[in-house]
């Protein structure tokens, strides 16, 4: 594993940044034409999700955050809220970490979770307000996932090259790996679609993002 991790950073080192400026503009255009594509057929299931959210349990509809965007800047990403009240003062309670000491970004039974909100984080609905961010430029709409702040503890230098690109909604580890992976795992996959960018690249992962997202919902709402 170790010596994965050497051989992605020095490729990291030897190529530099690929996403060049002329690219940067190319695929801001493409999240913006997308976006507005997706936004009406979004609304009617955002508005879907509202009720479900209001029906299930008490507290407010959305969830925001302050996360990690490009180049370390901070910003407010929105959610569908999937958690219980105050659930952020009870986080300590379910980090996890797997046989060797590494951190995993999320307890698979977090017994925060409401009902509604498990199909929503199975699904990965929980995100579609994130379209905003995009809109906003906060976010792109394929790249490494917005980190939170608490999470840079477990970081190592190398890890930071992630925050070196937009960040986006859905990407590489997203499609590739789950809840359980290490984060020094997840990041070697935002450092391979670092390395390996493209407007292909971006519309490959867009793909299987919808097709997994489909599947997924199709294989939970009878669990609800």
């Amino acid at each position: 594993m170790k010596d994965s991790i050497i051989n992605i950073t020095e490729t990291y080192h030897e190529n530099g940044v690929l996403i060049t400026a002329f690219q940067r503009t190319v695929k801001r255009i493409f999240d913006l034409l997308v976006v507005l594509l997706l936004l009406p057929p979004t609304f009617v299931v955002m508005a879907i999700i509202i009720i479900l959210i209001r029906i299930d349990s008490p507290g407010p509809i959305f969830f925001f955050q302050k996360r990690l965007g490009e180049n370390r800047k901070p910003f407010k990403i929105y959610k569908f809220r999937t958690m219980v009240e105050n659930a952020e003062s009870l986080r300590h309670l379910v980090e996890t970490h797997d046989e060797e000491g590494n951190f995993i970004h999320k307890t698979p039974d977090d017994p925060r979770i409401t009902r509604i909100g498990r199909l929503l984080r199975k699904t990965h609905l929980d995100e579609l307000p994130q379209l905003l961010n995009i809109l906003k430029g906060d976010m792109s709409l394929v790249g490494p996932r917005p980190e939170v702040f608490d999470l840079l503890k477990y970081y190592e230098e190398w890890q930071y090259q992630r925050f070196s690109v937009p960040q986006g909604l859905t990407g590489w580890w997203q499609i590739n790996g789950n809840d359980e992976t290490p984060i020094y795992m997840c990041v070697e996959d935002d450092l391979y679609y670092i390395e390996h960018y493209s407007l292909w690249f971006d519309l490959t992962i867009l793909v299987q993002t919808i097709y997994l997202v489909c599947k997924r919902f199709v294989k939970n709402i009878f669990k609800l």
